[in-house]
C-alpha cells in the first residue's frame, strides 16, 4: 500500500468515526482523538514554543471537539479542519498568554557525547526559539508546511489563504529561520 492509497484509507476512517461520534457514540470520539491526539500536541508546540502551552491547547482542542464535531460540514477532510481548530485554539492561546517558549531538556532528541549534547540542545532551543519569533503568518505555514509535511494546498485550505501565500509566507519564514540560525552552521 503506498502512501496515498495509506491517506486514502485513514480519511475513510475518520470520516465513519465522525460519524459516529457526531451520533454520540464515545467510543468513535476517543479513538479519533487517539489517533490526532500526538500530531494536535506537535502543531500546538510548534506554534505555541512551549511544552506546557502545548498540553493545554491540546486538551481544550480535545474537549472542544467533542461539542465542534457538530459543525463539521465534511466539505473538506477532516485533518483539514482539525488543524485549523489546532491552530487557531494555539494563536488564540499564544495572544492570551504572549509567553516566549521554553523548552525543556526532555523535549531535545538525544545526541551522541557530553559536548555535542549541550551544543545539539542550545542548537535546537534556539531554533526553537526562533521558530516562536516568527509573526504568526508566517508560523503558522512553516510549521504545517516544513514540520508537519502538509502541501501546500492543504495549509492554504487550513489556513483559509491561496497556496501562493502560503509558499510566499513559507519561503519568508525559511528566510528569516536562516539569517537568525546562520551562526550556528
Amino acid at each position: 500500500m503506498d502512501a496515498d492509497d495509506e491517506r486514502d484509507r485513514g480519511a475513510q476512517i475518520d470520516r465513519w468515526l465522525v460519524g459516529k461520534a457526531r451520533e454520540g457514540d464515545p467510543q468513535a470520539y476517543e479513538e479519533l482523538i487517539r489517533r490526532h491526539r500526538d500530531r494536535i500536541y506537535r502543531i500546538a508546540l510548534r506554534i505555541t514554543g512551549n511544552p506546557a502551552d502545548a498540553d493545554d491547547v491540546t486538551q481544550e482542542v480535545v474537549i472542544q471537539l467533542w461539542t465542534a464535531l457538530a459543525g463539521f460540514a465534511g466539505t473538506s477532510a477532516f485533518t483539514t479542519w482539525l488543524y485549523r481548530v489546532v491552530v487557531n485554539r494555539s494563536l488564540d492561546h499564544r495572544r492570551r498568554h504572549r509567553a516566549g517558549p521554553e523548552p525543556r531538556e526532555t523535549d531535545l532528541a538525544p545526541v551522541a557525547g557530553p559536548e555535542r549534547s549541550v551544543v545539539a540542545g542550545e542548537e535546537v532551543r534556539a531554533g526553537l526559539e526562533a521558530i516562536a519569533r516568527l509573526p504568526e503568518t508566517q508560523r503558522v505555514p512553516l510549521v504545517l508546511c516544513q514540520i508537519e509535511g502538509l502541501s501546500y494546498a492543504q495549509a492554504a485550505a487550513i489556513t483559509k489563504t491561496s497556496e501562493a501565500t502560503v509558499r510566499g509566507r513559507l519561503a519568508r519564514a525559511r528566510a528569516t529561520l536562516l539569517a537568525e540560525m546562520r551562526s550556528w552552521s
